[in-house]
């Protein structure tokens, strides 16, 4: 039995619809509302919530280390979409939320992103959206399991 070529692996296919998908996305972001694919998912985790976060809670989020979010964050800032204000449990600690310009765009993104979203899945049948879920839902699970004996084999 021959090793498979990586671009039979799971990650690497898995990988490649993902970037093909935020390349799709980040054309449109940019020439509908002139923001990045981070500043998008940045202004969606904030407009997600109704509660302010703290830049190491959105980089978690978002996948991102702390420096690259202070950077998507002090454009977002600049552009008038993200304010930051003291956190009163912290007084070193920054909270970000959306200002009413973000919430704004926030509902034209997520809008967007939703049309782009139902387009996508509607080339799946009912069952297979439901399989789909089913399946994306274990294969996070079994991922989060290799991260785990990862970290305990340090």
């Amino acid at each position: 039995m021959t090793s498979p070529t990586i671009r039979e692996l799971l990650s690497y296919r898995l990988h490649q619809v993902a970037n093909l998908l935020s390349r799709g996305a980040e054309m449109r972001y940019r020439r509908e509302f002139g923001v990045s694919l981070w500043e998008w998912r940045t202004v969606a985790l904030l407009g997600g919530t109704a509660e302010a976060q703290s830049l190491n809670e959105l980089a978690r989020a978002a996948g991102m280390d702390k420096s690259q979010m202070s950077r998507v964050v002090a454009g977002l800032a600049k552009k008038r979409i993200v304010v930051r204000a003291a956190d009163a449990n912290d007084g070193r600690g920054i909270r970000l939320s959306l200002t009413p310009r973000g919430r704004t765009l926030y509902r034209k993104l997520i809008q967007a992103a939703t049309e782009r979203n139902d387009a996508f899945v509607g080339c799946l049948t009912a069952r297979e959206r439901a399989a789909l879920d089913t399946i994306m839902a274990k294969l996070a699970h079994e991922a989060r399991g290799f991260i785990q004996s990862e970290k305990q084999a340090r």
